[in-house]
């Protein structure tokens, strides 16, 4: 299947609202790497085709691509999800719908109280332009997460379901199920504190994610989101991505909940 990018980040509701933004927040100015050389292994941000952001090992010229070969697999004969991945390219899709009170919240917001500028979880499933790893047994795949407060997701895989009244909190309650070569992670149990993106587009408590995880070969991931919240969106909002798996590469660690300096310099619309 072939995927064409697109910009990944949107000032507001009505341009080019079809993605949860990839960009960093201004958080990003506390990450581990600032102050780092550039090496042939350092990640850098680089305008890809049609303006959408690519994530690469630092070089002279062009990312390095993708390693190529079979999808590995576990004992199980399951595709195996596990590796470092660099951050997510988004495909073109529709904009969100939303209901007449989304609309206003998104209007009252202003970017410079965006919570995950001020160091807080991202949520899902708003990611940022770091490399992020998969570590993956039969019953569990763990999610790290290199950027915003260094954060984690677990999925559970060993057949249990979700708890009848969950805890909303930032990263709600993941299971995962395989439909053939697919992962489908259902996640509940989200509170409403966190924004989609930096532009402020909300969701409410009653907010389901499906997200499926394929990956067809050593090299690529793709990931289809779906987004239902009756309360804030009239229908479904899909968003379809895809990442590169990383070579020589690991996380580094990301501190921005100890002293965020950027937040002031943000400047409201």
């Amino acid at each position: 299947m072939k995927l064409s990018i697109i910009p990944s980040v949107f000032a507001s509701a009505g341009v080019l609202a079809t993605v949860l933004s990839l960009a960093p927040s201004p958080g990003f100015a506390q990450s581990a790497r600032n102050g780092a050389q550039p090496s042939s292994q350092t990640p850098r941000a680089q305008a890809g085709p049609g303006g959408g952001m690519l994530i690469g090992p630092e070089g002279d010229k062009e990312a390095v691509p993708p390693p190529s070969g079979p999808t590995p697999r576990l004992s199980s004969g399951k595709p195996d999800l596990t590796g470092i991945w660099f951050a997510p390219k988004t495909i073109r899709g529709e904009p969100p719908s939303m209901t007449p009170w989304a609309e206003q919240i998104l209007k009252s917001r202003n970017s410079k109280d965006d919570p995950e500028a001020h160091c807080l979880p991202a949520g899902v499933p708003r990611m940022t332009p770091y490399p992020y790893k998969f570590v993956q047994i039969p019953t569990l795949l763990i999610m790290l997460f290199e950027a915003n407060i260094h954060s984690y997701r677990q999925v559970f895989t060993d057949g249990r379901k979700h708890p009848d009244d969950p805890d909303p909190t930032w990263y709600g309650d993941s299971i995962g199920s395989w439909d053939g070569d697919t992962l489908v992670v259902d996640t509940i149990g989200f509170n409403d504190k966190f924004w989609f993106d930096f532009a402020g587009h909300p969701h409410t408590e009653d907010l389901h994610i499906t997200e499926r995880y394929q990956r067809p070969d050593l090299g690529h991931l793709q990931i289809q989101i779906t987004i239902v919240d009756p309360k804030a969106y009239t229908k479904p909002w899909i968003i379809n991505r895809v990442s590169n798996l990383a070579t020589n590469w690991e996380i580094h660690e990301y501190i921005c909940n100890e002293f965020n300096v950027d937040t002031e310099h943000i400047v409201g619309r």
